[in-house]
């Protein structure tokens, strides 16, 4: 057996299975879930657990979640009228996460004393970073347990190898890792904006910004460009702004023995003359954060680029689909 919090325990038997249909209403009523259920390795994600009835009509009072490994800085989103709680913990190896290693953080987060009742529906939402250690075609899942007025509802079964989660009765919520390719053949059916503009200031080209669409409810997205300085003097990346985010930070990613390294450059990126420096997904990078709203296949987010020497410019950043790799082929020019 897995223990589970304080000290309760996961049972994923077939005996338990059959006892946790019956609280939860029968195999016909609908199971906890994550609201998105497939993401990608080395990103950001936003888990929103989907409750979808109570407990044979009870109301439900608390949702305990487990963390898996591999998923870390996770934080919880307050929700008005309820408790939330976290319990940390170690984790099993060492991730690295802005230049720093971490090794413990969030293992469980329960949200109690509210009343959701049985009639309605609601989300508890929580933030994280999927670790690269996780790979494609891999599944995880958060045992999550619904306790209501009376009784409770264990949705904490985990397939056995070979065997798939519409076997179980109570299956844990899971997220399936997928491959960039996987997200964008998902994406597409909409065609993304250019992706592909080039605006010039002083000595420098600035081209093909671009950014992906964010699921919703996302407060993180990634953006991307070209930069070649064609003069004789280095010229620096300081800073960028835009009202689609509070604010922006350029930050590098990196391998390093296995572990994923990201760090923000908080003296900004240095363009040194006759070189193009080129930010990318895995690489340099900016990163949009506290976004006020979806990034959304097909807009374009109207950002300021702030440089040492060369001033500042206003770029408009493509959104392409959720797993794009890079914007689309045509092209415009701003001076």
């Amino acid at each position: 057996m897995r223990r589970f919090g304080n000290g309760s325990r996961f049972v994923v038997t077939a005996v338990f299975a059959a006892v946790a249909a019956g609280i939860g209403g029968g195999a016909a009523r609908a199971h906890v879930a994550l609201a998105a259920g497939e993401t990608q390795p080395g990103s950001y994600y936003r888990g929103a657990l989907k409750i979808p009835h109570g407990c044979d009509g009870e109301a439900t009072r608390s949702i305990r979640v487990q963390i898996p490994e591999g998923v870390i800085g996770v934080k919880p989103m307050p929700k008005p009228g309820w408790t939330l709680t976290i319990q940390k913990g170690a984790y099993a190896q060492a991730y690295e996460s802005h230049g720093k290693p971490v090794t413990e953080g969030v293992k469980e987060i329960t949200w109690s004393g509210g009343e959701l009742a049985d009639e309605f529906y609601d989300e508890f939402v929580f933030t994280g970073f999927v670790t690269e250690t996780l790979a494609a075609g891999q599944q995880v899942y958060f045992p999550t347990v619904q306790a209501c007025t009376k009784g409770e509802a264990r949705w904490t079964e985990i397939p056995a190898k070979g065997q798939s989660a519409h076997d179980l009765k109570s299956p844990a919520p899971s997220l399936r890792m997928v491959s960039d390719t996987r997200l964008m053949a998902q994406a597409e059916a909409a065609p993304a904006g250019s992706g592909s503009d080039t605006y010039t200031i002083g000595n420098l080209t600035i081209a093909s910004p671009w950014s992906r669409a964010t699921p919703g409810g996302a407060k993180i997205a990634g953006g991307y460009l070209k930069i070649t300085n064609s003069g004789s003097t280095s010229d620096r990346l300081v800073s960028a702004a835009t009202s689609a985010a509070g604010k922006v930070e350029i930050h590098e990613m990196s391998m390093t023995n296995g572990v994923m390294q990201m760090r923000p450059l908080n003296d900004g990126l240095v363009v040194k003359p006759g070189e193009t420096v080129e930010l990318k997904p895995g690489g340099f990078h900016m990163m949009f954060m506290d976004l006020t709203q979806p990034f959304k296949q097909g807009d374009a987010v109207k950002a300021t680029l702030q440089f040492e020497n060369a001033g500042k410019i206003d770029v408009l950043f493509n959104v392409g689909g959720l797993g794009a790799t890079t914007g689309s082929s045509s092209e415009h020019k701003h001076h």
